[in-house]
C-alpha cells in the first residue's frame, strides 16, 4: 500500500489509462460538504464528484443502507425481484407523474437507453422516422451513441463512424428546432439546463415551444436531467421549474448520493415499444444502488429541502454577483439557479489556474466549456459555506483582475 501523494501518483502514472487531467491531491474522507486528502488538509467540496454527492460525504443513513444491504445482498439478476428495486422505480414514477422506470449504471446508460426506446416507438409508426434532434454545447455520455448525441465535435474527432441520424441546434432558439423537424423526427432530446456545456437554463417558454413541436410531429421529448435533476434546481426535476412536460427522462449522478446508477423513466404508451428481451442490464438496479437511492429518494423531495437548496442556491448567486460586479475585467456573466451556477471568465486561458488557486486554498470548484467556472455542491451546503468559498474565490480572482 503507498502512504505518500508521490507514491500515489507515479502508480497512477504508470497504470492508468491517462483520460484525466487531473489535479494533484489524494483524497481520503469526507464529511458534509468537507474532504480531507491524504496528507490531513481540509477542503471545501464544491464540486461534489460532479453532481453527485447530493447528501454530502458521510452522511449517516445513506452509510446506513449501504452497510445494511451489504450485509444481506449486494446484487442479483434482474431475473428475480427485489423490494430495494420495486420501491425505487415506485418513487421515481410517483414524481414524475410518467408510468415506468428502468435502472442502469451511469448516465451514458441512462441516455442510451431514452434514445433506444425512443427509436423503437418511433419505428412503429414510421420506419423511417428516425432522426433524433439535440442542442450544440450539450453533452449526453462517453458512449458511441451518446457522443454522438453531444452536441460538441470535438468529443467526435477520431471515434467515427459514428451512429447516423443526429442532428444539432442551438439552445433557446425554437425557431431553428422549427425548421430542422419533420414527420421523419422520431424525437427531440435536451438537457432542462446545459451543464458541461457552461450552465446556460432555458429561457422562458423555450421548454413548452419545444413541447408543442414534439406534439405537431409526433415526436417524443427527452429530458436530459442527470446533471441538473435530483434537486439541484430547487426542484426534485428541473423541468418543473421551467415547463414543458417530457415523455422521457434521465437521470443518473445524485440518484444514489454517489453510489453508481443511472434511470430513465417513460410514460406508459412510450415504455411499451419495449418487449422481454428488448433491453436489459446486469448490475443495473441492482440491491446496493436501489437502497441508496431510496435514501435520497426519501429526502430530496421533501419541501424544505428544496427549499433550502432555492435559498442558498440564491444566496450563493448574489455573492457571485458580487464578485462579477467587483471584479469585471475577470467575471462577464453569472447564471443557473438553484444549487447549479455559473461564472464566465472574460479569458479562457485562466479557467484552469483560478481552480488550483482556489484549490491551493482549501476550495474544490471546476471550470467548463473551457471558461465557466462551475459550482455544483452537495445540496446540504450551508450559507457559512458558500461565504467561506466566496471568500476564497475573492482572494484569488484579486490576484487576476
Amino acid at each position: 500500500m503507498k502512504e505518500t501523494d508521490q507514491e500515489i501518483f507515479a502508480e497512477d502514472r504508470e497504470n492508468y489509462l491517462p483520460v484525466f487531467n487531473r489535479y494533484r491531491i489524494v483524497l481520503d474522507h469526507g464529511d458534509g460538504a468537507y474532504v480531507w486528502d491524504i496528507n490531513g488538509r481540509k477542503y471545501l467540496d464544491f464540486l461534489g464528484g460532479i453532481a453527485v454527492n447530493v447528501l454530502g460525504h458521510h452522511y449517516g443513513p445513506l452509510v446506513h443502507a449501504v452497510s445494511e444491504q451489504a450485509g444481506k445482498l449486494i446484487h442479483c439478476s434482474n431475473l428475480y425481484y427485489t423490494q430495494p428495486q420495486a420501491d425505487a422505480a415506485a418513487q421515481l414514477v410517483r414524481l414524475s407523474g410518467l408510468g415506468k422506470a428502468f435502472f442502469g449504471n451511469s448516465g451514458a446508460e441512462a441516455n442510451e437507453g431514452a434514445i433506444k426506446i425512443a427509436r423503437k416507438y418511433a419505428h412503429q409508426i414510421d420506419p423511417d422516422k428516425s432522426q433524433i434532434i439535440t442542442a450544440w454545447d450539450s453533452f449526453h455520455g462517453r458512449t458511441i451513441a451518446t457522443l454522438t448525441a453531444t452536441g460538441q465535435p470535438h468529443y467526435h474527432e477520431g471515434v467515427g463512424p459514428l451512429p447516423a441520424g443526429f442532428d444539432y441546434v442551438h439552445y433557446n432558439d425554437a425557431a431553428e428546432l422549427a425548421a430542422m423537424m419533420s414527420d421523419k423526427t422520431a424525437a427531440v432530446m435536451l438537457e432542462t439546463i446545459q451543464g458541461e456545456g457552461g450552465v446556460y437554463t432555458p429561457d422562458p417558454g423555450y421548454l413548452q415551444q419545444v413541447r408543442a413541436l414534439c406534439d405537431k410531429y409526433h415526436a417524443l421529448l427527452i429530458f436530459d436531467e442527470i446533471q441538473a435533476g435530483i434537486g439541484r434546481s430547487g426542484k426534485f426535476f428541473a423541468y418543473e421549474k421551467y415547463g414543458g412536460k417530457p415523455d422521457i427522462v434521465t437521470l443518473a449522478k445524485g440518484l444514489a448520493g454517489g453510489v453508481p446508477i443511472g434511470a430513465f423513466l417513460t410514460t406508459d404508451e412510450v415504455a411499451r415499444a419495449f418487449r422481454p428481451g428488448d433491453h436489459g442490464t446486469t448490475f443495473g438496479g441492482n440491491p446496493l444502488a436501489c437502497a441508496a437511492a431510496n435514501v435520497v429518494l426519501n429526502t430530496v423531495p421533501k419541501p424544505e429541502f428544496l427549499q433550502h437548496v432555492e435559498t442558498v442556491g440564491a444566496y450563493f448567486k448574489g455573492k457571485l454577483e458580487a464578485l462579477k460586479d467587483k471584479y469585471p475585467s475577470v467575471l462577464v456573466d453569472v447564471r443557473g439557479t438553484g444549487l447549479i451556477l455559473g461564472a464566465e471568465l472574460s479569458n479562457s486561458e485562466h479557467g484552469r489556474d483560478i481552480v488550483n488557486a482556489c484549490l491551493d486554498k482549501g476550495a474544490i470548484i471546476n471550470c467548463t466549456a473551457g471558461k465557466v467556472l462551475r459550482f455544483i455542491p452537495p445540496l446540504i451546503v450551508t450559507k457559512e459555506q458558500v461565504d467561506e468559498v466566496a471568500d476564497i474565490l475573492d482572494t484569488v480572482l484579486a490576484e487576476f483582475a
